[in-house]
């Protein structure tokens, strides 16, 4: 069974940067990693994926030329530097993993249904 754990929120300025870092581990491997966010009140939202075989990126409008993920394919993991970070960034950010060749993920990795495994999430809190 596989299992996801993200880490590297916490406290920033306007303006300033963190990086999460998310791995992927168990018996299964992922095929495709992404990013989502929640702020207070609002829906889960897309940030950013990965796709292992053809490393190929995605990324939410709201977060091109700040954000960048990057990934590991030999350690099941993704990254994600967050650059030039505003108060609307403010959210917890959770890790989500499709299982390589078992999914049951339906969608786009933009979608939350296509993922087939989450990580518990960490904060992200960007200060005015």
């Amino acid at each position: 069974q596989m299992q996801v754990v993200e880490s590297g929120g916490g406290v920033v300025q306007a303006g300033g940067s963190l990086r999460l870092s998310c791995a992927a581990s168990g018996r299964t491997l992922a095929s495709t990693m992404g990013w989502f966010r929640q702020a207070p009140g609002k829906e889960r939202e897309f940030v950013a994926a990965l796709t292992f075989y053809s490393m190929n990126t995605y990324a939410a409008d709201s977060v091109k030329g700040r954000f960048t993920i990057s990934g590991n394919k030999a350690k099941n993991a993704v990254f994600l530097q967050m650059n030039n970070l505003t108060p609307e960034d403010t959210a917890v950010y959770y890790c989500a993993a499709r299982i390589y060749g078992l999914s049951r993920g339906s969608g786009t990795a933009e979608s939350s249904q296509f993922y087939d495994v989450w990580g518990q999430g960490t904060q992200v809190t960007v200060s005015a």
